[in-house]
């Protein structure tokens, strides 16, 4: 083989890997795409992570399948998208009560919770209520306040378990307002509110959409929401912050997340569907209605969010003394 033939076959062969990946990386996605869910089917990340699937199957024509492997306050979805090959066919559908707030709970994690990812966009915001047991007499949140301060330890409230964001947002509340209530932990969200409904506790925080049927029917009481604006699908709702907690800010907020070293394109075409989606007039009404604010950020902008979400919620967990259950 003469020289030139010989240099000609080389460079080929050094080429190839480097074709194969950016042929890769330009038909992405080619087959499949599987969205980790790592809470249980139901609830409103799942129907969230589920309303996204199908626009993304729509946008880049393959199909994006939505994956419930709940359990270990959502850590056991974590660990299996953080062991996953980063090529953009195993992406992740997080909320803060795992992103931000499990590894101030939980140690060891079985991953790393920053090295261990690649941070897409924060899709929405759930608002929480403060919703209190209709027999409390109380109307807004100043006769709140000065009713639980008259009564310290007197006053219960519920959550969906330790190290909730149901159970972190009445910490926030309770050293911000300087009050004293009585934790009640629950296994869950719909038990938790089932216990204000019943009068076992008085208060809770309770996803915004979940509590409007009981409101409807004088089961509840909603006094405010805990995030910093008010809530599109409450707007008549004063925000607590408005209502003289200052600073008070505490919601369910949901990303769409994938193993570290995903590639560059594939997160700039994620987030940009993400945008897509939030700026579509139908889709955004859809997310409201559904109780989630829509927000679609930058990769950027959510690696800022989360590292100021990690540091609230330590500061929250580690002022107030929360040890996880167990």
């Amino acid at each position: 083989m003469h020289s030139i033939q010989r240099r000609l076959v080389l460079a080929g062969l050094l080429a190839a890997p480097a074709l194969r990946t950016a042929s890769a990386q330009e038909v992405w996605p080619a087959r499949p795409v599987q969205i980790i869910n790592p809470w249980p089917a139901g609830g409103s990340s799942d129907t969230m992570a589920r309303l996204f699937a199908q626009r993304f199957s729509q946008a880049f024509g393959q199909q994006f399948v939505v994956d419930n492997r709940a359990g270990a306050s959502g850590t056991i979805g974590h660990g299996v998208v953080a062991r996953a090959r980063p090529d953009g066919y195993t992406l992740l559908f997080a909320t803060n009560s795992t992103y931000a707030i499990a590894p101030h709970l939980i140690d060891p994690l079985p991953y790393d919770n920053r090295a261990g990812f690649t941070g897409i966009s924060l899709v929405g915001r759930t608002p929480q209520a403060l919703c209190v047991h209709p027999g409390l007499p109380v109307s807004n949140i100043a006769e709140f306040l000065a009713y639980v301060r008259a009564r310290p330890e007197q006053v219960s409230f519920s959550s969906a378990g330790i190290g909730a964001s149901s159970h972190l947002a009445t910490e926030m509340l309770m050293a911000i307002a300087g009050l004293r209530m009585l934790h009640v932990p629950y296994r869950g969200g719909a038990p938790s509110m089932q216990a204000v409904v019943a009068g076992e506790t008085q208060m809770s925080f309770i996803d915004a959409v979940s509590s409007l049927p009981h409101r409807a029917a004088g089961t509840l009481k909603l006094l405010a929401v805990g995030t910093a604006a008010r809530s599109s699908l409450l707007p008549e709702l004063p925000t607590l912050a408005e209502s003289g907690v200052t600073g008070f800010d505490s919601s369910t907020d949901m990303a769409l997340m994938g193993p570290a070293g995903l590639p560059s394109v594939v997160v700039e075409r994620l987030a940009g569907a993400v945008r897509a989606a939030v700026d579509d007039p139908a889709f955004r009404q859809q997310m409201i209605t559904q109780g989630t604010e829509p927000i679609g950020d930058s990769p950027a902008e959510f690696q800022d969010y989360w590292t100021r979400e990690i540091a609230k919620w330590g500061e929250v967990i580690k002022s107030r003394g929360i040890r996880a259950a167990g």
